[in-house]
Order: C-alpha cells, then sequence, then structure tokens
C-alpha cells in the first residue's frame, strides 16, 4: 500500500467505502424484499392447487392457485438477490473509476506543486519561488519552502562570496612569493644543490596554489557567467585537443574526437568544461594510449563522452570525484599537478547550464565521463 500513489490510495479506499456501502444496502433491501416475497409465497400455497386448465397468469383476487406459483415466486426470489449483487458490483465499479479521475482532478494543484519544486536547483535559487495560489491545505507548505530557499539562497551567496573574497586576497601575496622567487633564481644562477631543490620546491607550490586560487576564483563567479552563446561544439573540441596536444605528446598519448551538436550556452565555460575532462584524461591515461571526446545530439539533448586508458576509478569514489579537493590518490594527484577542483569545476559548469556530469563506466581499462546538457535550437 505505501508502493501505491496518493491517487490510487483514495481510488481504492472510495471503491471500498462503495463497495460496502452497496452490499449494505443490497443486504438489507434484499432482506426485506425477500421477507415480503415469501410472505406473498406462504399465502398463495394456502389456497390449495388448481385445475390444469386455469389460466398461467397470477390474479391477486383469484382463489384457484397452482403449487408452481410458490415455484415462480422462489426463483423470483433467487433472481433478485443476484441482480442485486450484480448491480452492487458495478456499481462499486463505476464509482472506483469515477473516484480515480475525480481525485485526478482534485490533486492537480498537487502535482503543480510537485513540478515547481523539482524545477529548483542550485543555480536558479534566488529566481524561484514556490506560488502560494495553492489549496489551504498547501499554502502553509509553500509558504515554508519558500522561506527554506530563501536562506538556502543566502547561504549559498555567503558561501560563493567568501570564496572568491579568500580567492582575491590570496592572489596578490601569492603572485608576489612566485615573482620574488623566480626573481631570485635568476639572479643567484650558481646557487648550491640543497638551494636551488628548495627553491624548485617553492616555486612548484606556489604554482600549484596560484592554480587553486583561480579555480576558486572562477567557480565563485560562474552564476554572473551568461549563457547565451551559439555554441558548435566540434570545433571548440578540436581547439581543446589543439591546446593540449604538447602535454599528450609528453606521455605518447593520442588524441581523437568524432561527433558534432550545437548548443546555447557559455562558450568560455563549455571550453573550460571540456579543457578539464580532456587534461584529466591525459594526466591520468596510460602513456601510449588514446584520449578521445565524442559529441552526439540525441534531439532534446547533447551527450558528451570523454574516455580515456587509464586504471579506472573505483567505483566508491565514482560521485565523490566531483566534490571540491576530493583525489583518489592524493600522491598521484600532486605528481600531476592537481589540486582536486577540475572536476568540481567541470560539474559546476554542467549544473549552470542544466545538465550534469558523471562516470558513465570504469574499469581497469580506462574511464568514460558523460556530460550530459539540454539541446537548444539556434538562432
Amino acid at each position: 500500500m505505501k508502493r501505491l500513489s496518493l491517487q490510487w490510495r483514495i481510488t481504492l479506499m472510495t471503491a471500498l467505502l462503495m463497495c460496502l456501502t452497496g452490499v449494505l444496502i443490497n443486504c438489507m433491501v434484499g432482506y426485506s424484499g425477500m421477507r415480503y416475497m415469501d410472505s406473498i409465497g406462504t399465502e398463495v400455497s394456502a389456497h390449495g392447487e388448481v385445475q390444469a386448465d386455469s389460466p398461467s397468469s397470477f390474479d391477486p383476487a383469484s382463489k384457484e392457485l397452482d403449487d408452481e406459483l410458490t415455484i415462480v415466486v422462489s426463483n423470483a426470489q433467487e433472481s433478485f438477490g443476484a441482480t442485486s449483487w450484480y448491480i452492487t458490483a458495478a456499481v462499486t465499479l463505476l464509482g472506483g473509476v469515477l473516484a480515480y479521475f475525480v481525485s485526478g482532478h482534485a490533486l492537480r494543484p498537487l502535482r503543480s506543486f510537485a513540478a515547481q519544486v523539482e524545477s529548483v536547483q542550485p543555480d536558479n535559487l534566488a529566481d524561484t519561488k514556490i506560488s502560494e495560489d495553492v489549496p489551504a491545505e498547501l499554502r502553509r507548505c509553500s509558504a515554508s519552502f519558500n522561506d527554506m530557499i530563501a536562506r538556502l539562497d543566502e547561504g549559498f551567496s555567503a558561501q560563493r562570496q567568501f570564496t572568491g573574497n579568500a580567492a582575491h586576497e590570496l592572489r596578490t601575496p601569492l603572485a608576489l612569493m612566485q615573482a620574488q622567487v623566480e626573481l631570485f633564481c635568476a639572479e643567484h644562477p650558481g646557487i648550491d644543490a640543497d638551494t636551488a631543490s628548495l627553491l624548485g620546491l617553492l616555486q612548484e607550490q606556489t604554482e600549484r596554489m596560484t592554480h587553486m586560487t583561480a579555480t576558486l576564483l572562477e567557480m565563485s563567479e560562474l552564476r554572473g557567467v551568461p549563457c547565451n552563446d551559439e555554441i558548435d561544439l566540434a570545433p571548440m573540441i578540436e581547439e581543446v585537443l589543439t591546446d593540449l596536444a604538447p602535454l599528450a605528446e609528453e606521455k605518447g598519448i593520442t588524441l581523437a574526437s568524432e561527433g558534432e551538436a550545437q548548443m546555447i550556452g557559455s562558450d568560455t565555460l563549455i571550453y573550460r568544461l571540456l579543457f578539464n575532462l580532456a587534461e584529466n584524461a591525459i594526466r591520468y591515461g596510460a602513456p601510449s594510449s588514446t584520449v578521445q571526446i565524442s559529441t552526439r545530439d540525441e534531439g532534446n539533448r547533447v551527450l558528451l563522452r570523454v574516455r580515456d586508458q587509464g586504471l579506472g576509478i573505483p567505483e566508491q569514489y565514482q560521485t565523490s570525484i566531483f566534490q571540491p579537493f576530493f583525489r583518489v590518490d592524493k600522491s598521484r594527484s600532486r605528481a600531476y599537478g592537481g589540486v582536486g577542483l577540475g572536476l568540481a569545476l567541470a560539474g559546476e559548469i554542467a549544473a549552470l547550464h542544466g545538465g550534469s556530469i558523471e562516470v558513465e563506466e570504469s574499469s581497469e581499462s580506462g574511464t568514460t565521463m558523460l556530460v550530459t546538457l539540454p539541446a537548444r535550437t539556434l538562432g
């Protein structure tokens, strides 16, 4: 019963109620009718037998009645009872059908309310407000939900503002540190090996923190980027692969692409999404393997797949990898220069465009990342 929808519950309860009411009325009417018919049959039988040539019709004033009339009365009783039960079953069935459609109409505001709730996304909290033009039973729920949305929007806004402010504050000292280290290395080419190693480590970590700060700043400013560019994905993918060609050549990885599709969105952000996924596939792909980006237009959505031939991602981590700063193998991530924000940024970009990103499949022979974006008509 718990798995049934509210409409079906109302329908079944209404049908059951009508059935019980019909059975009760049928029993009462049937008992009363048969009681009086038995009384008539008893009175008729008491008049004795009639002649064989007597008329077959029933005349209450006639005193010449046949025993067969008792049988007629008995058959009428049975027919009356059977007909009553048929009517009860038919009325119950008809009442159930009517209850289903009537309850569906009555529950329409609830469905509309559920549809409005489902349309709420993290990127449109500020513009989302559930209509309070609903039945009295849902009005309080609607007002409470709107209050919750407002509080969530304030929380997300405060979080983005803090991230952006922190990134802004960190950029200047990090840039100064990086410039000073580079300047010192240029002015002191003959330093000893230990000092050179220390300076190299400082420079590497400063560059890593600078990259992380820049990514955090991008993530905090995503909501303000307009998403109304007409994008042809095939040329953009070729541009991404061209920019990543030097990195792929270092590992002997072959880059490939196939398919084409068009969409409406932010040209800059979609480029960054593709770049992050392809760069991640190259960094963690096996040497002398292939990284492929495929595009497919399915009418109402665009599917982007990035395939690599790396070691794969364990199943328990396949959803966690899109969280900021999460890394499956921290030692490998540091070796490859990762900061744990590339996939998180890709997920934010996909959500901003009304899409999603997930690990479609992963094994020891490689991983396929699937990006689903809504297709919109150009022009």
